[in-house]
């Protein structure tokens, strides 16, 4: 396809800014101490996203309790006491986390973890103890991560296991890691328990098609069962108990087609009550029916996709959230006992009513798997309208309705945005995701093709005007589509994205080494096929890579390393078509300071401008 540079429409005025959709949102993950007096959640506090706490039952007191000054706090969790909160930061995007822990009350903010170069992981806790928390670190081995018991008060850290070459660890109630899984050697896995102190033995095992999905949750409160998702015997996932003496399973929730996806466990008993199915739209299925009434009582309160972010102790009082695909986020603290709600914020409140409406599609790709997705028009128009593919990463992940502020900026532009899950995505059963082994760049990329073909046919997308977007995986897509279908595309935009599978695959950290046996199987193997690889890589492709391109990376980014980019520019630059590159000095894998962010989309939606004649917002605006 000929590249033609258009003359940009400028939105000033009627687009949504893009600070409303790209800038820190203003309330964030809400969730309720232990001992259910707190409520916690995260806000911006001079322009840096911070935690913030307030009593419940009131509206005047809410206070921030952290400080951070630099890349901000979004995910946190109360510790077990109701006095503390814990959480984790990286510096720059580096992924080697510090656990730090504030106190509700005095603000006093301490580093538990203080070893550079070490990432920490919180691995467990059990409300029922109060006093102290299991974390990873991978200071002796940067490949593994030992379980220290971490005194939350005093800082404490003792070593209580030497990890022998497990992922997923799993503690029961007494704190005492008792399950791991093992990756093997030909991509499968296996899961192994032991008795306190005792050997390591194994409990299930399964091969590489039931690898991904196969995931240890948690004990019951005797510490005799193990609960468990996996895909072993059937296609999509389900939720079975398994018997730790004898092996023997017990399904407790399953989908024909749908893998399951969270579980919610009532931490005083131990038991698994809801669980969801991601389908076009979440479902979420009660497994009592004391729980039931509670989810017929939430279901009248709002009509978006219900989610149970957070409870309390005594599982008496719930923290719900709402999410929609047009619209902000309503959370609320619901009280199972009086089956009030008491409305507490939306997370972007000044998006409500100025958002596009997002439809489910599916089609039948070239060789007759049934592809889904999501479509999102622009306000007023649905004929042939320029379109922008926006790819997910992973790639073992999906693409749901929700919000998202991708998709709703390019429709509010004037683009068709198409999201697809593609093959390999996860959700929809073992055979699909498995159907993606080693098919990047081929039937991964074929399935986006089709997707376009769809839109074409109906009479939504003018293929003339057809651009392709994608962070991660979703950046290797688009750099796959402009050195093996350019044809198909006016431009491209890749952020973050692998150029070269050969050196990525050589890159991988070490903590990820552990599943390097299925992460082979999946993509393919660069000490036994490198050639193959190579076939499948955008870097030696380059010689075709004549469309406008758009690349920006993270310099701290350690999955998708700087090397990734910067080969494929010099490349690029090489052949006489040199890309846009923004490099982002203090950024890791994506964007997570506001100020990037805002770059990065103000850069990406003049170039979209330019090259397929939407609207855009000039970036002093």
């Amino acid at each position: 396809m000929t590249s033609t540079a258009q003359h940009p429409k400028t939105g000033v005025g009627s687009v949504v800014p893009r600070v409303d959709l790209f800038g820190n949102p203003e309330h964030i993950t809400p969730s309720i101490s232990p001992d259910g007096r707190w409520l916690a959640w995260v806000a911006p506090h001079e322009g840096v996203l911070n935690v913030w706490v307030r009593q419940v039952g009131t509206d005047d007191d809410a206070r921030p309790v952290t400080a951070d000054r630099d890349r901000g706090i979004r995910e946190y969790m109360w510790a077990p006491d109701s006095a503390h909160i814990l959480y984790l930061r990286d510096q720059g995007g580096d992924e080697n986390s510090h656990l730090y822990v504030v106190s509700v009350r005095s603000g006093e903010v301490r580093d538990l973890t203080p070893f550079d170069g070490v990432k920490a992981v919180l691995l467990a806790q059990e409300l029922q103890i109060t006093d102290r928390v299991l974390v990873g670190l991978n200071k002796n081995n940067p490949r593994l991560h030992d379980v220290y018991e971490l005194h939350v008060a005093s800082g404490d850290l003792v070593k209580v296991l030497d990890n022998p070459g497990l992922l997923c660890l799993v503690a029961d109630s007494q704190l005492d890691v008792r399950a791991g899984v093992r990756s093997d050697q030909d991509g499968g896995r296996t899961i192994l328990v032991r008795e306190v102190g005792g050997e390591w033995r194994p409990l299930l095992t399964v091969d590489q098609i039931d690898a991904l999905s196969t995931v240890p949750l948690g004990f019951d409160g005797d510490g005799r069962r193990l609960l468990v998702k996996t895909s072993a015997d059937v296609n999509a996932t389900r939720l079975v108990w398994i018997d730790v003496e004898s092996g023997e399973q017990e399904v407790v929730a399953e989908d024909p087609t749908y893998d399951v996806g969270s579980v919610f466990v009532d931490d005083s008993t131990k038991l698994p009550v809801l669980v969801s199915f991601q389908r076009e739209r979440l479902h979420t299925q009660a497994l009592t029916r004391e729980i039931q009434r509670d989810l017929d009582t939430l279901a009248a309160l709002d009509d978006g996709d219900l989610h149970i972010v957070a409870a309390d102790r005594a599982n008496r009082t719930w923290v719900v959230s709402y999410v929609h695909a047009d619209g902000p986020t309503a959370s609320y603290v619901y009280d199972r006992v009086t089956s009030r709600a008491e409305f507490l914020f939306h997370d972007r409140p000044c998006l409500a009513g100025r958002l596009n409406d997002v439809k489910p599609f599916s089609f039948t790709a070239r060789d007759g798997l049934e592809i889904h997705g999501y479509l999102t028009f622009p306000a007023g128009n649905a004929e042939k309208l320029p379109a922008v593919l926006l790819v997910h990463g992973g790639p073992w992940a999906r693409d749901t309705w929700r919000l998202n502020p991708e998709a709703q900026w390019l429709a509010d532009r004037g683009y068709l945005c198409i999201q697809v899950n593609f093959r390999g995505s996860t959700g929809y059963g073992k055979a699909f995701t498995a159907a993606g082994n080693r098919e990047w760049g081929a039937k991964m990329h074929t399935d986006l093709l089709d997707a376009i073909t769809f839109a074409v046919e109906s009479g939504y997308a003018d293929p003339d005007r057809i651009g392709i977007y994608g962070c991660s995986y979703g950046g290797y897509a688009a750099l796959g589509a402009a050195a093996f279908t350019p044809e198909v595309f006016r431009c491209a935009i890749s952020l973050c994205g692998p150029s070269n599978l050969e050196t990525l695959l050589r890159a991988i950290p070490p903590y990820f080494t552990l599943m390097l046996a299925e992460i082979y199987a999946q993509v393919g193997n660069p000490d036994t096929e490198p050639e193959f690889l190579r076939s499948r890589s955008p870097y030696f492709h380059a010689d075709s890579m004549t469309l406008p391109m758009l690349i920006a990376q993270g310099a701290n980014d350690v999955r998708v390393p700087q090397a990734e980019s910067d080969q494929i520019v010099a490349k690029l630059r090489a052949n006489g078509v040199p890309p846009e590159y923004l490099l982002f000095k203090d950024e890791g894998h994506g964007l997570e300071k506001p100020a990037n962010r805002l770059t990065f989309y103000a850069r990406a939606e003049w170039f979209l401008a330019q090259h397929l004649d939407g609207q855009y917002e000039p970036e002093s605006a």
